[in-house]
Formats: structure tokens, sequence, C-alpha cells
């Protein structure tokens, strides 16, 4: 079996945690059971692998959709605007392709826009990378590119900015997807004020098509997969990506013709799967990232004597065998303790691993095998935990729902506060 890539699309479509391994000396900080290659099997930590839980053609019997949906609305005040952003680091050997030139990330900015309209609907995902991604997770004739690609948005490209400065919030997808698969939770953080940079890093996808029309393919998947490279270098490479989008966002000759509405003295890091796990890493690595969210992935590196230095973190996952505490996933148990700011470690129950992005309303409208908890009450969760830590540690807003266990929020449940 292919471990990583097949995990990871069975934590996509099939609510696994894909957890890829490596050697011995740089492995994850928790443990599990290996398979004798060295890399953790889908079955050692969820019972679940890819091909039992998505049949080719999704739901027997099903017609496969032919039109797009829409992505829920966002819920803040403020219009959305929307643009791309291709960057390149060229101090830096892509550690993918060492032939390269330079380092490559496209980013696209949400941030919140003088008024309503004021330019085309911002497009959701190119169609080549929707199709190589429903390749790569197995499931082509399920998830047609086309439809895929064409969901509908709620940003303008290119709209105009609101005045105002604003706090910046950096999001990270999880491994072997891109960045248009947390549009949900970016539109809605700008909708209530933030500027959010979601970034894809090259080769760390099944398909990121760049502005010449070029598609990266994921080249990472075959080195964590089959030639044992630890998940490690995922994490820190996009520390250092995210770094390089701080220095072309906040630097002296920023690279977005806005960039002065970003309020460089507030910056936050969201991520899910190994997106998250690159949060913390990115934290360790840079000063300037103020606070982070982990959702629902595994740690791949200890965090270091001096730790976090007092800032504070979120961890948010599934309420099951992987991330309760003693669960599955140690390096939630191994980390929580060297989390030496103000933290919280929350699961949700209904949920898989899939469910901090958009994968809810993706597989709610292609038929697909989904988790308990409802497409409309999972957005609404990860929206509103994730704006509320934001809202608290970049804008000194109270705790809100991040206080404690609350009855309008049954799901959600408080471990070590």
């Amino acid at each position: 079996m292919k471990r990583l890539t097949r995990a990871a699309a069975a934590a996509v479509l099939a609510c696994a945690l894909a957890l890829p391994a490596g050697t011995a000396a740089a492995s994850p900080v928790g443990t599990a059971t290996a398979s004798p290659a060295g890399a953790l099997s889908v079955d050692a930590l969820s019972g679940n692998d890819f091909p039992r839980r998505v049949a080719p053609a999704g739901v027997a019997g099903a017609a496969v959709p032919t039109k797009p949906f829409t992505l829920p609305a966002p819920t803040g005040r403020h219009p959305v605007g929307s643009t791309v952003l291709p960057l390149v680091d060229r101090s830096r050997t892509d550690p993918w392709v060492p032939t390269a030139d330079g380092r490559r990330l496209m980013v696209t900015l949400h941030y919140p826009a003088a008024r309503p309209g004021g330019g085309p609907r911002a497009p959701y995902a190119g169609r080549e990378e929707a199709r190589r991604m429903a390749e790569g997770i197995g499931a082509s004739s399920a998830l047609p590119a086309d439809v895929v690609a064409a969901t509908r948005t709620h940003s303008r490209s290119d709209a105009r900015p609101a005045p105002g400065r604003r706090p910046l919030v950096l999001l990270s997808p999880g491994f072997s997807v891109s960045r248009w698969t947390l549009t949900h939770l970016a539109e809605d953080l700008a909708s209530r004020g933030y500027v959010v940079a979601s970034v894809d890093h090259a080769y760390e996808s099944y398909g990121i098509t760049l502005p010449g029309g070029e598609t990266l393919p994921c080249v990472a998947c075959v080195a964590l997969d089959e030639q044992g490279v630890p998940g490690s270098v995922v994490t820190s490479t996009r520390a250092a990506d995210m770094r390089h989008v701080l220095d072309r966002l906040t630097g002296p000759r920023p690279a977005w013709r806005h960039a002065r509405v970003i309020d460089a003295r507030r910056i936050g890091m969201a991520g899910h799967s190994i997106g998250g796990a690159s949060a913390a890493t990115a934290m360790v690595a840079d000063r300037r990232i103020d606070a982070g969210v982990n959702m629902d992935g595994a740690f791949w590196e200890e965090l270091p004597a001096e730790r976090l230095r007092g800032r504070p973190f979120l961890m948010l996952g599934t309420h099951d065998k992987v991330h309760l505490p003693g669960g599955e996933d140690t390096t939630w148990d191994r980390t929580w303790p060297r989390l030496d700011g103000w933290k919280r470690w929350l699961t949700v129950a209904g949920t898989a691993h899939a469910t901090y992005s958009d994968f809810p309303m993706i597989e709610r409208h292609f038929g697909l095998p989904a988790p308990e908890i409802a497409p409309e009450r999972a957005v609404f969760l990860t929206r509103a935990y994730v704006a509320a830590f934001f809202d608290r540690h970049l804008r000194g807003a109270p705790d809100g729902p991040l206080a404690g266990p609350s009855p309008a929020h049954p799901e959600v449940h408080f471990h070590n506060p």
C-alpha cells in the first residue's frame, strides 16, 4: 500500500488521520505502530483504508452532480476581496526539486473589501488542480474537475480593500491538498476584519497551477511515501515558506500593493493537518507569529527548550480515539505540557479529520462518505472557535466560546484547560 498518499487521501475523504513516518531519529513526537517500511499505515491509526471508504463513483447508484455548489456565506460584516499573489524565494533551494528556480509559493489573499461587488467573483480552484486532486485521492469519477473548480465563492477578485489596519492570519493546508480547501474559513475571517494569506507550498499538493499555466506535481508525496523522508521536512519547509510570505507582505518592499492595510504587529497562523503542525514549527522559527492553531494535525517536531516563549496556541481536533487525551496520536499529549502560554485543547464530537476544511460541503454535494456532524454545523464551529482564538489574541477580545464548555456548543469538549 502506498502509505502517505493513501493515508492523505483517507484523511481527506475517509475521515482518517494521516501520519507520515520517517526514520526513528526524525519521527514525530509521539509513537504509533509502524509498518515494516517505517511508515504508519492508515489502518494502524484509524482502522479505515481509503479504497474501502470511497467508491470511485461516490455513493453507489447516485448521479454525479453536474452543477457547482456555493460555499457557506461569511458571517462577518465586511464584504470580501481576494487576490492571488505568486511568490518565489530564490534565497533557498527547493527541498523537493533542487533544480527548480527557487522555492515557489502561490498565495491567495482574502481581505475586507471597501464595498460589496466591485469586481468579478473570485474563482475557487483551477480545473487542472481540481482534476489532479480527484485523481490523487482516487475519486476522479466522483469529483468532476470542472464542477469542483466552479464552486462559488463569496469574494470579489482584486476588490479595493476597506480602510484601516488589519491583523494578518496565515493559513496552511493539509498534505497533498491545496490552499483552496480552506476557502470557507479564509473568507469568514476576512469578513470579520482579517487579512488572510492562504499558502500553497510547491510540490506538496497533487496540483498547484502557476500563473503561466504549469501545474506542479506532488513530488513530496513520493518522497514521504516511498523514500522514507520524515514529515518534519514538510513542517520545517513550511515554516521557512511562511517566513518568506511575511517578509514579502510586511517588509520594506511588499509584493502586494495594498500591504499597508496589514498590521505587522498582529500576526497569527492556522493550519489543517500537517499545516497545523507547521503552525507550531513556524512560531518557533519566527517570533513575528503571535498565535497559532493546529486543526487536527500530528506534531512532527518537539518544541525547543524555549518552547513558544509564552505565545498562545489552540489544538482543535476530532473527539475520538485519535485526538482525545491518551489517544493514538500521542504527539498531542507530548506537546501539550510544552505549550507555555495561553492554551486550549478542544475536541469536537462527530467530526473527522477532513471536517476542518471545505470537505464537509464537498462530501455532501458529491454524495461521498461523511462523518456524523452536519456540514453547516462543522463550518459554524470551525469558524467560531478559530475566530474567537484570533479575536482574543490578536485583538484583545474576551474569551467568548473559549472560556469553557457551553450548552450552546455541546459538541465541543475542553481538555486540560
